[in-house]
């Protein structure tokens, strides 16, 4: 065979391997795309029995910081003060319980498994948690020194993004 053809059918197999490799890729994307909007929906379906508010008119932002991060609720419509009643009274629970190392709540929402949620537990007493009203909403902020936690912490927000998907976003 002479090289001319050689590096033709060489290059030929690159394409086609290439061909391949990204039909793959798109196939694993839409997939993995798919099985993302499927849990998001889930969620949404679990924090409806959970949260008093509505997702569809509220935001949740999450803020990390050095120290933790900030996690705050909004009403899209400031003036809907039943929305604000609902996340301010919400939020205060939750930061109670939060304070007492009980994520229940976000465990029943997301699952037991969820990234952070069982070093926020065992480590509730090195977290500093201040709930605070806002004209919209509220806040909850997170503060501690320990790194593990600000990991833990961070990795937590991550995943409420991720599965609360159109309704929370990072701040």
């Amino acid at each position: 065979m002479k090289p001319k053809n050689r590096r033709a059918q060489a290059l030929i197999a690159a394409l086609a391997l290439i061909v391949v490799a990204a039909t793959v890729y798109v196939l694993i994307s839409r997939n993995e795309q798919q099985a993302l909007a499927a849990r998001q929906a889930e969620i949404a379906a679990r924090s409806r029995t959970v949260m008093p508010f509505d997702l569809e008119r509220t935001t949740h932002r999450f803020a990390k910081s050095a120290t933790g991060g900030v996690q705050t609720v909004t009403s899209e419509d400031p003036a809907d003060i039943e929305q604000v009643a609902l996340i301010r009274e919400h939020l205060t629970e939750e930061a109670a319980g939060f304070g007492k190392g009980d994520y229940g709540d976000p465990a029943s929402i997301h699952g037991t498994d969820m990234p952070g949620l069982r070093e926020l537990e065992q480590g509730h007493g090195r977290v500093d948690i201040r709930y605070t009203e806002l004209p919209a909403g509220a806040r909850i902020t997170y503060t501690t020194s320990d790194a593990p936690l600000v990991t833990a912490l961070h990795a937590w927000f991550d995943a409420q993004v991720t599965d609360h998907g159109q309704h929370a976003e990072h701040g």
